[in-house]
């Protein structure tokens, strides 16, 4: 986990032509996008198409991945941070526990952009598998260089999920997406954009990273 200091982060959507500026408090991310070998660890299962042990866990839904975060949690001895309802169809975040979750948007773009304003943290070739470069494939988690904060992959190989619902109006309880994936053209590799999807679907160019709440001050983005 990378320790990730305080900062203001401004998002933006194309679409909508909105933009909106957050507070962060401190917080911890994972230099890598969660693997196949901890997935399969923490849960027993093997989703997705990828054999490597080291490649990013892939075919995950949201709800996989909320659920994998308090499963990880319990194993490391952390309070969970997600508490579901009966039915398990509602979710709550406990922002007073100390255990592992999905990083808000405004979390994610912050860390992305490690203090720099331009779309990337270096030279695509240098930092991501895209289209371009990866010969439509995923690849194993730290193969590229990482940006200054020493987070790996942050742009490229797959998708990474987010806590935040995209638009409530308009896409119902659709979550956000953010890095941009192996299968992607460069213009969807960029610390700005926003992709969704339905929090059921599984996706083989779409995984996540960890996330953890650090100090007294913790709070949702």
């Amino acid at each position: 986990m990378i320790a990730v200091p305080p900062g203001q982060v401004t998002l933006s959507d194309r679409r909508t032509e909105r933009r909106w500026s957050v507070e962060l408090a401190p917080y911890q991310l994972a230099a890598y996008q969660v693997t196949q070998a901890l997935y399969a660890q923490v849960t027993g299962e093997w989703p997705g198409t990828s054999e490597g042990d080291e490649s990013p866990v892939e075919g995950v839904s949201w709800w996989d991945a909320v659920r994998f975060c308090n499963a990880l949690s319990r194993r490391d001895g952390f309070v969970p941070a997600y508490h579901f309802d009966a039915g398990g169809v509602g979710i709550e975040w406990d922002t007073s526990a100390d255990g592992y979750r999905l990083p808000t948007e405004a979390e994610w773009e912050h860390a992305c952009r490690a203090g720099m304003s331009g779309p990337r943290y270096g030279p695509l070739d240098e930092i991501a598998w895209y289209r371009g470069n990866s010969h439509e494939r995923v690849h194993d988690v730290g193969g590229k260089r990482p940006n200054p904060w020493g987070l790996y992959d942050m742009l490229g190989n797959v998708w990474e999920w987010c806590w935040d619902v995209y638009d409530a109006e308009v896409y119902g309880t659709y979550r956000v997406l953010r890095g941009g994936g192996w299968f992607d053209e460069h213009w969807s590799c960029r610390a700005s954009v926003r992709r969704r999807s339905h929090p059921t679907f599984q996706v083989d160019d779409v995984g996540f990273r960890i996330a953890r709440s650090v100090g007294a001050d913790r709070h949702p983005a």
